[in-house]
């Protein structure tokens, strides 16, 4: 047996597991096009905006919320997170009376910036009527005006204690269409979402730029306070909520990033600030990924390009369910389809990031992020 036939049967079979095995990852399914029915009476609900240095988009996110055409009691409180800027004076400028801007502090040792902010804005809830839900949302997305009705019903309805989703994120200049359908791709077979939306599986997941939370299930998963150290704080603190009741992610069109990636190092930037996190800073895991993914996206290529034999069709059929799984998000993201053949060199690029974050945690940059370096160490 040669090694390139070895090496292009395990790859086979690794692609063969990917697109039947791990929850159908790469179709896509969980979409909050429908909405369950309207609650008989809809709960209070306080949106948490974190913001540091969001200026530029705030008037735009902001103003989608306090547009919100929920029924309910809702009123959001934007937290200033240290700006640089004149974040907070462009968000007072906003003339809502649903809308508190609070002036954050300096975070103390052992928190992220983000969840710090969050931190802040919950307590402050504490000072009136507590609300039956919490929205975490970020300064840079916008959301349709019926948005958080969805939400809530949706959680109402399927008694869920956390609701998400992820917001589509921007895809125009060549880098975001030549990287970003694959961030979510390769997010999805990370966690995908129908494991996530099972109330009987383990893996749990979240995107943080907009989650809904049942406030009596937050506090009694231990609150913001339990995953304060968090780099990927989402993704723990649903794994938090699942331990009280269901969950549920899907992809959406009625949230939206207003943040551009004009260029390759932006949306390095973005991966590398939590990929060696996801790694749990393990350079064992990090060696393992690498191979992993050089196997599953290099290695067939150029197996099919430069082989003979069996393994070179084995190889060809490797990427052929490459382009294959990678259909489904090209269409949400409304590319064209020949984007499917680039994807081991787009996974190249992945690779290079993450091994990018791993070098800038060693340097002590670990979760760069506006610039704040916020990976823990010695944990």
């Amino acid at each position: 047996m040669s090694a390139a036939f070895l090496v292009s049967s395990l790859a086979l079979g690794a692609w063969i597991y990917l697109l039947g095995f791990r929850g159908m990852f790469w179709r896509a399914r969980e979409r909050d096009d429908h909405s369950p029915p309207d609650p008989m009476v809809w709960p209070s609900v306080v949106a948490v905006v974190p913001a540091r240095d969001e200026a530029e988009l705030i008037t735009q996110s902001l103003g989608n919320l306090v547009a919100q055409d929920y029924p309910g009691a809702f009123r959001v409180i934007l937290v200033d997170d240290q700006s640089n800027d004149n974040t907070a004076a462009v968000a007072q400028g906003i003339n809502d009376g649903r809308l508190t801007v609070l002036q954050g502090t300096a975070r103390p040792v052992g928190w992220t910036g983000k969840l710090w902010a969050l931190k802040q804005g919950i307590v402050l809830t504490g000072e009136g009527p507590l609300p039956d839900y919490f929205w975490f949302t970020d300064a840079d997305i916008a959301h349709t005006k019926d948005n958080l009705r969805h939400l809530v019903a949706r959680a109402e309805h399927d008694d869920l204690v956390l609701v998400s989703l992820m917001a589509k994120l921007r895809c125009e200049s060549l880098a975001e269409r030549f990287l970003i359908p694959a961030f979510v791709f390769f997010f999805q077979m990370l966690f995908p979402f129908a494991w996530v939306n099972r109330r009987d599986h383990p893996v749990a997941a979240a995107a943080g730029g907009c989650m809904l939370l049942r406030r009596e299930a937050l506090e009694r998963a231990g609150g913001i306070d339990s995953v304060r150290r968090e780099i990927i704080d989402d993704c723990a603190l649903a794994g938090r909520m699942k331990t009280k009741g269901p969950i549920w992610l899907g992809l959406t069109e009625r949230a939206v990033s207003l943040r551009r990636y004009e260029r390759l190092r932006d949306i390095r930037q973005m991966v590398s600030r939590s990929a060696y996190a996801q790694l749990r800073y393990s350079p064992a895991l990090l060696a393992g990924t690498i191979a992993g993914m050089a196997a599953l996206y290099v290695a067939p290529v150029l197996i099919a390009s430069f082989g003979t034999g069996a393994a070179r069709l084995e190889a060809g059929l490797c990427w052929l369910c490459m382009a294959v799984a990678f259909q489904p998000i090209l269409i949400f993201y409304r590319r064209a389809p020949y984007w499917g053949l680039a994807l081991p060199v787009i996974g190249l690029f992945y690779a290079a990031f993450t091994l990018h974050s791993a070098i800038q945690h060693g340097r002590g940059r670990g979760g760069m992020w506006k610039g704040r370096a916020q990976a823990m160490t010695g944990r």
